[in-house]
């Protein structure tokens, strides 16, 4: 009974802890897109929620099989997240400093694919702390991952749509602004704890 009470309690601090930079790009895609209906903004987190349960056992499975090359390759990880959000967050700059006419607000379906994996990359990590869990326990782990992420991105969606109605016209530029300081922050604080 303690292993199970365990298991929420990791998955709920876990849960939170991934979701922080989900949250953010919610934020911003909830700014770049104000007048975002119920339905895209259940996609939008339902991604996020996905990258976020699905990393954890991809990095669960890489240290039941092939630990050797998933150390070496996870030092390329906060690099890699970094090079994703930057390219998002300059695109969404640029198109907020140059606006051509009847500007799409809505996050394509392209960008929310490359963000929900960006920002979920380092759940891969949490594979390797869950190594001596059994697979029903690290699915398990994983799923409520995943459900917290899912309701932490719809706050954050709310919350970017609430504030990017009133600035709806510089909206684009500070969620780009945002991206980068998020992949800004990936590749710091990567380097300060190797």
């Amino acid at each position: 009974m303690n292993t199970v009470f365990q298991l929420i309690v990791n998955g709920i601090l876990l849960g939170v802890g991934l979701a922080m930079d989900a949250f953010s790009v919610s934020v911003a895609n909830g700014l770049k897109d104000p007048n975002m209906k119920k339905q895209r903004m259940f996609v939008i987190a339902g991604v996020f929620a996905f990258f976020q349960l699905l990393m954890p056992m991809i990095g669960w499975v890489c240290v039941r099989t092939i630990l050797d090359t998933f150390t070496v390759a996870r030092r390329f990880v906060p690099w890699i997240a970094f090079a994703l959000l930057a390219f998002i967050g300059g695109k969404m700059i640029w198109e907020g400093l140059h606006p051509d006419g009847e500007q799409d607000q809505a996050v394509s379906n392209g960008n929310l694919l490359v963000q929900g994996i960006a920002t979920s990359i380092d759940a891969l990590s949490v594979g390797l702390t869950m190594a001596e869990l059994s697979w029903v326990q690290a699915l398990s782990e994983s799923l409520i991952i995943g459900a917290m992420t899912l309701g932490i991105c719809l706050c954050g969606l709310l919350l970017g749509k609430k504030v990017g109605a009133h600035f709806s016209e510089k909206s684009s530029i500070l969620g780009g602004t945002i991206l980068i300081l998020i992949g800004l922050e990936i590749v710091i604080s990567h380097l300060l704890g190797s």
